[in-house]
């Protein structure tokens, strides 16, 4: 038991089991007086108990039977709850054809082929002891017949015609019908002879459970649940019958009695069945507890006469029955007490004539004091019907007048003595408005004023407030509020409206309003105005302690009104020199009077403004020194805050100099610690704000007040505030830290609070520092970052949002006071389960050609988890933005680029692409491409011509799923060209771009060179093609491009930059300019040079030899004269681009000559194994049989030559 406590505190973390602990306990406090005892508290262990193991049969189930999986989970304490899911951990879908019942059975109206399924699994959480048990899987295998034959309506649960059921007063009940049939059949109920309760009746579960909260004994009777299809229907009535446990009518309560008085306890409960009353005196049932004369038992009433002070005693009314018991103690408490009054004396109360007065006298004593009201010294008892005498010593005046005022005093009296109090009431004379603003008409941009002159009680201070239309005046300059006036300078239009004039004092409240009209201003001539001369002849009058009066003679107002007067004073004594706002009037007062301070050595200037601006000061006054006095007031903003665990800062704002009413200001600081009844400890300090009290407890509440004095006395006495010494860091840290992942990025955190002693300061909150410690997906520790979320107030738990999924984190929990942090609690390691990966980080499109695209991509930043594949979809996009078949293909995780191949040439494709895990999909990344056109210009087939698309093979083994090849119309939102692009060659460009707009629209194309001014070069496009190939280019040129639709004025796409360039993947290239061509060609002349003049040495040696004329007559068919106008080569044209291309007629992909693909060689001229050379030097056999066959191998095609051959040919 905790110490000067009555908790029990049973702790089982470290050792002992808690069923030693089940029972029923009972809590009695005691003392002299008697002994209340507490209800029974029932400690029962928790208790989860594992699934019995049980073969289960696989369930085979005609299409339409109906059908019943049985949950029957485990007894556990407090009962499980039960859901049903599948082997993936997801909620198996409910409707109402399939639905779980009250008991957690899992029942199916009718069964349907897709209700076939090897995982229906029904899942029991115990939520005292956080676990979940599982029951072993269910299958349900649906068989089909031909044809499904309906059903009518039969109730699966509750079976029979009629049940029973019995509910308590105050719980809420519910009520299930389960039915069969086919169609599914549809739920109703009623209540026989009655309606269903409005606004606590509620239907769950497709309607086949009714709940009603909150019962009572009115809700018994019988209900019917009607289950209907087409074929018919089937009923069920639930008698229900509505029970209570008892509840009071009347607990007994405390009964104060003073000797010798009688009294009653009365404990009146009901319920159904009728409770039972029994007693007890200080725990012990009344029968065999020590008698008492005083006391009679009468059912459920004690009666107490003539008691002594003997006869305390603490009584407790036990009421019960079958379901339940109320347990109530009430004391008697024999007291003998004289009369105590608890009102303040001389207590003052001020009311307003002919208004209603309340003068309290509350009191205590035993007996009850009698009370009497007398008024002045020598006054009589107050009795009549001008007064009224309420129970609690309350006198009330309904309607207090002048002569009412005076001196009251209650006397209270009873048999052990009696005791007075004297009040004061001040009657008060009412608040009135003498002189109220009257409606006024003013022209645009004149001055205008109201008045609201008041009479009121001399003692009361009034305030006075201006409204317009019900709202505060505008924060503008024009609007000046006198004492009783306002008045408005330069009227405008929006200054119409209604004005207010609202006076306030401490006890009533008047008003009174006035409507002003703004008209348009006949023309004036022009004005020079400035600002006013400054005021003249100051004088001071009437001289007092505490006022003074200022009257001055104002200056010339410079054709502009004055507004305001603003009085100023110099305070020679302590600041001389410096001038400070006094007080300011309106510009038609030329007189004040002033407030004064003690001590203080005035004089004062008056200034002038108008809406031009501020006059110059008047001349100083004469000086005016006031008396000293005694402070008035106290230092404001007094504090008490520790700086450290063992002191107390007692801080205050010093009395400024004219504030101190005398020479020698000081402070008195005084302190106590609160509730401890301590003396005050007081110090009197110098003319500082601040002061250090040493040695105190850490974090204790104190009481603190300064008061103000000087050489002449103190200032009044004054008001208490409570401070608290210095806070500690706190000493302990929370406890039983539980983590609950909610999902992969959201966790609650929940903690036991620390004990508030052990805060040892103002409990700001919690703070929880998590951070993650590892991706179980990656491995790879990282730096780590702690976060810290802060919890504010007592809270004992928290959400902690935006986590990683498929992470381990740690976290722990500490407490904050204004000092700081307490220290952490164990760290807790939690992990998130996977998730959904982010979209790829990138998806590019390159090396596109005829018929293939590569696609290659990169992994999620944010995998989530661990990838188990990715998924490709894309199809083609025709220029009427019909989408042609969708696609779908599985790549492994491991991969990062794949080739889609047999693409149709010149088609633009869309495609969609994302990552997933063992959780789901993740967010796709889309892009488009465009497979480039035909060479020899041969138009593309319309998707969804013919077959539409082609069969795709791929670089990998992916599953291929293709949709039905239906397409998709996407409407445009309004006319459009968009997404222009263009693949550029040498000597043209392939345009094509997207349209969105009305059909049959003729397009053109324009394009000039980048940078230029020339005007646009203009091409009709045939047809309504989306695509179109600008031929005749430069090499190497920048061009803009653009695309218009004919018949819409203005209407084209953005504009392009492309650069002509380099043959895509398949284009011959002139390689006559190459600077590597060049090069070769003068190695093979330099070559060539040599071995003529070793011929021709070989020749004079050895005679002459036809070699020439031979090789004339051997001369290859393919060598070509060149042009000399362009330098290519014969009959080579750019025609030949768009032909197919056929053996030996490419130029390989390093851009090299292979030795087979030569038509000749230095071999064929000797140097080889086939020829050799005689002694002469003239060839053994001329040109050998290979030279023969090359024309034939190297040129197998009809077609020209290209230059590369013709290059080899002619070396």
């Amino acid at each position: 038991m905790k110490p000067n406590s009555g908790t029990l505190v049973i702790n089982i973390m470290n050792g002992g089991k808690a069923e030693a602990y089940e029972g029923v306990y009972q809590c009695t406090a005691r003392n002299e007086r008697g002994a209340a005892i507490s209800n029974n508290i029932v400690i029962r262990p928790s208790r989860s108990p594992l699934w019995t193991k049980e073969k289960l049969e696989p369930n085979h189930v005609r299409e339409g039977d109906s059908l019943v999986l049985h949950c029957r989970p485990p007894v556990g304490l407090p009962p499980p709850i039960i859901f049903w899911m599948d082997n993936a951990f997801q909620r198996l879908p409910q409707s109402e054809r399939v639905s779980q019942g009250l008991n957690g059975d899992l029942y199916f109206s009718n069964v349907q082929p897709e209700d076939t399924r090897e995982d229906y699994i029904c899942y029991a959480r115990f939520n005292h002891t956080q676990t979940i048990q599982q029951k072993q899987p269910i299958s349900v295998k649906v068989f089909s017949t031909k044809p499904v034959t309906e059903r009518q309506p039969v109730l699966l649960t509750p079976t029979g015609s009629t049940s029973t059921k019995v509910e308590l007063r105050g719980n809420v009940l519910l009520l299930e019908c389960i039915a069969a049939g086919l169609p599914t059949p549809v739920i109703r109920w009623i209540k026989e002879g009655g309606e269903l309760p409005a606004n606590r009746t509620f239907f769950e579960n497709f309607k086949k459970t009714l709940k009603i909260i909150d019962v009572s004994e009115a809700d018994s009777g019988n209900y019917k649940c009607i289950a209907r299809n087409t074929l018919g229907s089937v009923h069920h009535v639930i008698s229900v019958t509505v029970k209570a446990a008892p509840y009071w009518i009347t607990a007994p309560r405390n009964l104060v009695l003073s000797p010798g008085e009688d009294g009653t306890l009365i404990c009146r409960a009901n319920g159904n069945p009728k409770p039972s009353i029994s007693w007890l005196a200080n725990g012990v049932p009344i029968a065999i507890a020590p008698e008492d004369p005083s006391r009679k038992v009468d059912g459920d009433t004690i009666i107490f006469s003539h008691v002594q002070e003997r006869s305390s005693a603490v009584y407790q009314c036990n009421a019960s029955n079958e379901y339940g018991y109320l347990l109530a103690n009430a004391f008697v408490n024999v007291l003998a007490e004289p009369p105590r009054i608890l009102t303040p004396a001389n207590k003052l109360y001020q009311v307003i004539a002919d208004s209603p007065a309340l003068l309290d006298c509350a009191y205590f004593g035993s007996p009850k004091p009698e009370i009497e009201w007398f008024k002045g010294v020598k006054g009589s008892i107050l009795r009549g019907n001008e007064y009224i005498f309420h129970d609690n010593g309350t006198l009330e005046i309904p309607v207090a007048q002048k002569n009412s005022a005076g001196t009251y005093t209650c006397v209270a009296r009873n048999e052990l003595g009696k005791i007075q109090n004297d009040v004061q009431l001040e009657i008060k004379d009412p608040t009135m408005i003498i002189k109220q603003p009257e409606y006024k008409v003013i022209q645009r941009y004149g001055q205008v004023s109201f008045e609201c002159i008041i009479k009121h009680d001399s003692t009361l201070l009034p305030t006075v407030t201006w409204l317009k239309d019900n709202d505060e005046l505008p924060d503008d300059e024009r609007f000046l509020v006198g004492k009783d006036n306002l008045t408005i300078m330069n009227v405008t239009d929006k200054d119409d409206g209604t004005y207010t004039c609202i006076v306030n004092t401490t006890l009533d409240s008047v008003s009174a309003s006035a409507v002003l009209t703004v008209v348009a201003a006949p023309p004036t001539p022009a004005i020079i105005y400035a600002r006013p001369n400054p005021p003249f002849d100051l004088e001071l009058t009437g001289q007092l302690e505490r006022s003074i009066d200022l009257s001055w003679i104002p200056g010339d107002e410079n054709n502009s009104p004055i507004t305001n007067f603003v009085i100023e004073y110099e305070d020679a004594l302590h600041e001389p020199g410096v001038w400070h706002y006094q007080t300011e009037v309106p510009g038609t007062q030329t007189t004040v009077q002033l407030k004064l301070s003690p001590y203080v050595n005035y004089s004062f200037r008056v200034i002038a403004v108008n809406k031009i601006g501020r006059s110059q000061p008047s001349e100083p006054s004469e000086q005016y020194l006031t008396k000293s006095a005694s402070p008035d007031e106290n230092p404001a903003n007094v504090q008490g805050i520790g700086s450290e665990p063992d002191n107390l800062v007692i801080t205050w704002e010093p009395l400024k100099g004219f504030q101190s009413n005398g020479p020698g200001l000081q402070y008195k600081v005084s302190w106590r610690q609160k509730d401890v009844d301590d003396e005050w400890t007081s110090v009197i300090v110098a003319n500082v704000s601040k002061y250090i009290v040493s040695g105190t407890p850490t974090f204790v509440p104190y009481e603190v007040k300064v008061q103000a004095l000087n050489d002449l006395g103190y200032a009044p006495e004054p008001s208490e505030v409570i401070g608290h010494s210095g806070e500690d860091l706190p000493m302990v840290a929370p406890g039983n830290v539980q983590v609950h992942v909610i999902n992969s990025t959201l966790a609650k955190v929940h903690w036991d609070p620390v004990p508030l002693k052990t805060v040892r300061g103002h409990l700001q909150g919690y703070k929880v520092y998590y951070w993650k410690v590892q991706s179980l997906s990656r491995r790879s520790r990282r730096h780590i970052e702690k976060k810290i979320l802060t919890f504010r107030g007592n809270k004992t738990f928290g959400m902690l949002p935006g986590l990683e999924p498929y992470s381990s984190y740690k976290l722990n929990v500490r407490v904050v006071n204004g000092k700081g942090e307490g220290p952490a609690s164990p760290d807790k390691v939690f992990k998130t389960p996977e998730g959904v990966p982010s979209s790829p980080s990138f998806l590019k499109i390159t090396n596109p050609t005829l018929d293939s695209l590569t696609l290659e991509w990169g992994s999620p930043t944010h995998p989530n988890g661990v990838l188990t594949s990715y998924t490709l979809k894309f199809q083609p996009i025709n220029n009427t933005h019909e989408l042609g078949p969708l696609v779908e293909i599985r790549i492994p995780a491991n991969e990062s680029s794949l080739i889609l191949k047999n693409l149709n040439y010149s088609t633009r494709y869309k495609f969609y692409f994302n990552a997933q895990t063992s959780v789901g999909s993740g967010s796709q990344i889309t892009e488009e491409a465009v497979t480039i056109m035909d060479e020899a210009g041969i138009l593309r087939p319309a998707v969804g011509a013919g077959k539409g698309y082609s069969e795709i093979l791929f670089a990998t083994s992916p599953v291929m799923h293709t949709v039905r090849p239906t397409f998709y119309k996407v409407q445009p939102l309004y006319p459009r060209i968009r997404n222009v692009t263009t693949a550029a060659a040498e000597t043209y460009a392939n345009i094509s771009w997207e349209y969105e707009g009305p059909d049959h629209a003729n397009f053109y194309v324009e394009y000039r060179v980048a940078g230029s001014k020339e005007d646009w070069k203009k091409e009709i496009v045939n047809g309504s093609r989306s695509f179109f190939v600008l031929k005749g280019l430069t090499p190497g040129t920048a061009y803009k491009v653009r695309v218009g639709a004919e018949g819409l004025s203005g209407f084209r796409s953005s504009e392009d930059v492309f650069e002509t360039g380099p043959a895509m993947a398949s284009r011959q290239v002139d390689i006559a300019t190459q600077g590597w061509f060049i090069g070769l060609m003068c190695a093979v002349a330099l070559l060539i040079l040599i071995l003529l003049i070793v011929c021709f040495i070989r020749r004079n040696k050895g005679g002459k030899y036809p070699v020439k004329e031979k090789e004339d007559a051997h001369a290859d068919p393919e060598i070509q004269p060149m042009k000399e106008d362009d330098g290519t080569f014969g009959e080579y044209s750019d025609a030949e681009d768009h032909k197919p291309l056929k053996k030996g007629s490419r130029t390989p992909s390093d851009r090299t000559v292979k030795k087979e693909d030569s038509d000749d060689s230095l071999v064929d001229y000797g140097e080889g194994v086939n020829g050799q050379f005689n002694e002469d030097g003239s060839f053994i056999g001329q040109y050998s049989g290979k030279k023969e066959k090359e024309p034939a191998e190297g040129n197998e095609s009809s077609e020209a030559p290209s230059p590369v051959n013709a290059m080899n040919s002619f070396v």
